[in-house]
């Protein structure tokens, strides 16, 4: 969710720039600095920014300059007809002479003349000074919505791998010498005959549930399913594209969880090895997940 993009533009009298910068952020947080007069952009920001942006803790910042003010003219177009009739009768009447240029009509004194002040329009000319920033602002979002996309390409490889990881421990897990019948059978025998040396006078219905308790305490089968229907889950939302920060880092939660259970189940030393390799590449996996919208 990181990134620079800068865009300007200028009219007669000012020029502008847009800077939007991006960094990390659970949602959309937005923060809009304006010169004083320009607080009438600030809504069209924030809804063009949260069209393009999803997540991320979003700057944007609208610098304007003003441009040494040259003085607004028209065209006295009564004196620039009668010069052009004048033109075209000694055209008429003198076929060789070269005839007039407009450069050289419009240097005539008085063609071009000064506009008073108060004929300019300025709310016309503010109106379109500001669809022009919003053009501009516009060009920047852009700029930054391609960098954070190119990021997020970047790191789709990186959750990948780390995904591959997740699934080959979870696999190794699964192939466990703790997990072979015959050694989950000695364990439930060893753990049975504790309860029966503590408790001898146990009913055969207390010894039942207890020994029901103790195999489903034991029992990581569950959450090994799990950890492989949320690597699924996963590289189904990676391969789709889109905003998919959210629900990767709920499925990040998902994987800690899954990870911290079995590391408590776990009776044996190479089981819980693997748990907390587990969590190690799941906090990896978190991690790079706030970079992702």
């Amino acid at each position: 969710m990181t990134g620079y993009a800068r865009a300007q533009g200028r009219d007669a009298q000012v020029t502008w720039v847009w800077e939007a910068k991006s960094v990390n952020g659970r949602g959309l947080e937005l923060r809009i600095r304006l010169p004083a007069g320009h607080d009438a952009l600030e809504p069209y920001a924030r809804e063009a920014a949260a069209r393009l942006l999803k997540r991320g803790n979003v700057h944007l910042t609208l610098t304007v300059d003003r441009i040494a003010e040259a003085p607004a003219v028209r065209v006295n177009t009564p004196l620039l007809e009668q010069i052009l009739a004048v033109c075209q009768d000694w055209q008429a009447r003198f076929p060789g002479v070269a005839p007039a240029r407009w450069d050289g009509l419009l240097a005539v004194k008085g063609v071009i003349e000064p506009m008073a002040a108060e004929e300019v329009d300025a709310e016309a000319v503010r109106l379109g000074r500001e669809a022009a920033m919003k053009a501009t602002l516009e060009e920047a979002l852009g700029q930054l919505a391609a960098m954070r996309a190119a990021e997020g390409a970047r790191l789709a490889s990186v959750l990948s791998g780390q995904l591959d990881e997740i699934a080959a421990l979870a696999g190794r897990a699964g192939r466990s010498a703790a997990l072979r019948p015959e050694a989950v059978r000695d364990r439930l025998k060893a753990q049975v005959a504790a309860v029966l040396e503590a408790a001898p006078a146990l009913p055969e219905e207390r010894i039942a549930q207890e020994v029901a308790l103790i195999a489903v305490k034991g029992d990581v089968r569950e959450e090994l399913d799990r950890l492989d229907a949320h690597v699924a889950a996963a590289r189904d939302l990676l391969a789709g594209g889109g905003t998919v920060g959210r629900k990767l880092d709920f499925l990040s939660q998902e994987f800690n969880r899954e990870a911290n259970t079995l590391c408590s189940k776990s009776a044996d030393v190479d089981l819980t090895r693997i748990g907390l390799d587990l969590k190690a590449v799941i906090d990896q996996f978190r991690e790079q997940i706030q970079n992702i919208e």
